[in-house]
Formats: C-alpha cells, sequence, structure tokens
C-alpha cells in the first residue's frame, strides 16, 4: 500500500499537470469568450451539477467580487421553475466535464430561445454542449487525481483554474481598481484593510480649523478643544497650510510669548502633506510612515478640505 505522502504528492502532481496542461489550450476561442462576458449588459449566470456546480458557484462568487455580476443558477432547479432567472441581456457560462450532463443539455434549448450567449467549459468539444455553444473553451484532462478514477479531482481543479483566469482577465478590461474591490469587500479583517479614507477621516464640526488671519492663541485654543494635534489653515474652503503640535513647540521655542499674536499664515507649513477620500487607508498609512506625520489632511481635486485622518483612526481599525 503507498504511503499517504506518497498519494497526497501524486494528486497534487496530477491536479498541477491537469492546471498546466490548460495553458496551451488558450486561444482564439478564449478572447471570443472575453469579448462576450466583457460585453455582456446583463449578468453572467454559471450553471454546472454536481461538483462543477460547486465549482460553479467559486468562480461566480469570484467574478461578483470583481467587477462582474454573477450568480450561480442550478441547472435542475432552473428547468423546475428557474429559469426566470436568465433573461435578455444576460451571458450563461456552462460547465460539464462531459458536455452530456442531461441537466445542462436541457437548458440550451430555453436559453438559445432568448437570445442568450452560452461559454461552454467541456473535456469534448464534440459534445451537446460544445457544438451548441457561442465558443467552446475546452479542458484538457489526461487523468483524474482520484486513484479509482472515478471522483472529479483534476477536472474540477481545472475548471476552477480556468474560471479563475476568466475573473482576473475580465477584472483587467474593465479596469477594476483597489476602491471597487473595497466596496464590495466591507466585512472582516480583509474589509478593514480596504477601507476608504472617507470612511475613516473626521469632518465638519471635528475638524481644527482655523483662517490664515486667526491669531495664534486662538489657533492654540482650537487645536487643544479638538484634540488631533494640529490645526487645518483653510480660506474660502481650501487648504492653505497647517500648524502641528510639533511645529508649535518649535515656534515657541523661537519666539516666546510674543508668538500668540502672530497671525496663523506666518506660522504654518505650506503646501502639506495631503491624501483624496477615495484612497484606502492602508494608503494613508504608508504615507504617514513615508514622512514620519500623524495625520493627513483629506482633500478633493480643487484642493477645498474634506477632512482629516489621524493615525489613532487607523489604529483604531487594527490596520497594523
Amino acid at each position: 500500500m503507498s504511503k499517504p505522502i506518497e498519494i497526497a504528492r501524486e494528486v497534487l502532481e496530477l491536479e498541477s499537470k491537469a492546471i498546466a496542461d490548460q495553458i496551451s489550450l488558450l486561444g482564439d476561442d478564449f478572447n471570443h469568450a472575453i469579448e462576450i462576458l466583457k460585453n455582456t449588459k446583463g449578468r453572467v449566470i454559471i450553471t454546472g451539477m454536481g461538483k462543477s456546480g460547486l465549482i460553479c458557484r467559486k468562480i461566480a462568487a469570484t467574478m461578483a467580487s470583481t467587477g462582474t455580476p454573477s450568480f450561480f443558477v442550478h441547472p435542475a432547479e432552473a428547468i423546475h421553475g428557474d429559469l426566470g432567472m436568465i433573461v435578455e441581456g444576460d451571458s450563461v457560462i456552462a460547465v460539464s466535464n462531459s458536455g452530456e450532463t442531461e441537466e445542462i443539455v436541457r437548458l440550451i434549448e430555453f436559453i438559445r430561445r432568448i437570445g442568450v450567449p452560452i461559454v461552454a467549459m467541456t473535456a469534448d468539444r464534440k459534445s451537446t454542449l460544445g457544438t451548441h455553444s457561442d465558443v467552446t473553451l475546452e479542458l484538457k484532462i489526461e487523468k483524474e487525481a482520484c486513484p479509482l478514477g472515478l471522483a472529479p479531482t483534476s477536472s474540477t481543479t481545472a475548471t476552477l483554474a480556468l474560471g479563475d483566469a476568466i475573473a482576473m482577465v475580465l477584472l483587467e478590461v474593465k479596469a477594476f481598481t483597489p476602491e471597487d474591490f473595497a466596496a464590495r469587500h466591507p466585512g472582516g479583517k480583509l474589509g478593514k484593510k480596504l477601507l476608504l479614507v472617507e470612511a475613516l477621516m473626521h469632518k465638519d464640526t471635528e475638524l481644527p480649523v482655523v483662517s490664515p488671519d486667526d491669531a495664534m492663541q486662538d489657533v492654540i485654543y482650537i487645536m487643544s478643544s479638538k484634540r488631533l494635534g494640529i490645526a487645518l489653515v483653510v480660506e474660502k474652503k481650501k487648504l492653505l497650510g497647517v500648524i502641528s503640535d510639533g511645529d508649535l513647540r518649535r515656534l515657541l521655542e523661537e519666539n516666546g510669548a510674543g508668538l500668540l499674536e502672530q497671525p496663523a499664515k506666518k506660522c504654518m507649513v505650506q503646501n502639506p502633506k495631503r491624501i483624496a477620500p477615495g484612497k484606502l487607508g492602508v494608503e494613508a498609512l504608508h504615507k504617514m510612515e513615508k514622512y514620519r506625520i500623524t495625520s493627513l489632511a483629506v482633500v478633493n481635486g480643487d484642493d477645498e478640505l474634506l477632512g482629516l485622518i489621524h493615525l489613532h483612526d487607523l489604529w483604531k481599525t487594527k490596520l497594523f
């Protein structure tokens, strides 16, 4: 009897080979499939039975989270009342290793009748599914990793990898951004890492805003009352400069009590570091670390002040 590690190694080798074998099959059919999916006005419906169906659910979830509206439809349930989930404007990815899965084959006529394009993923291009689809992505499976040759293993692994490849290509061609990804992942540790600056920043009455002509004694009062360790010098909504706790200590050493009568515009640091509200919180953290500062002004494209993000705000979200 083979040792467990030997069996495991053989399984991994067979499944990794199944993925590698798909690379040589990529060509015009793949490009055609991407065009269909990219131009889909509705949703990408993914369908498959059994183990293939489980893989389809994961592919649909990956697409939905990376900019391609998508969901899984169970083919057996579809032919028993759920066909209304597929409508004009959608496209379908149908997965069947044999290409002859009864429930999938029965769906083809309905899908054809409403004019929805079909992208097939099958190991048999000449199967019913392969010959009745708009484009067929052929899977090359030399051997299942199951010692009995029965349980789908290499085939489902290759299908999943090909589905990931499709999703990642669509992500690129649709210019999907980290900010877009963040909007779709608000929960959990990943969601925290993808929080946007606008969701973390202080704004409105929380901001330590002063005018350029305000005396430094008033600036110090504002800084103390807002407890953010900085004052934002603003005129007509535009950010002109900042005065931090560190700046204040330096100015007091240089000017003593005479500082209190000085206007903010003579004491401020011009052109302070800033960030846009649509940037990720981790980007704000990296910027603070790079310049060794504890806060960033948040401004729009016209340099109008929108908020302030502080290092403590990032600590609270446990970004690091």
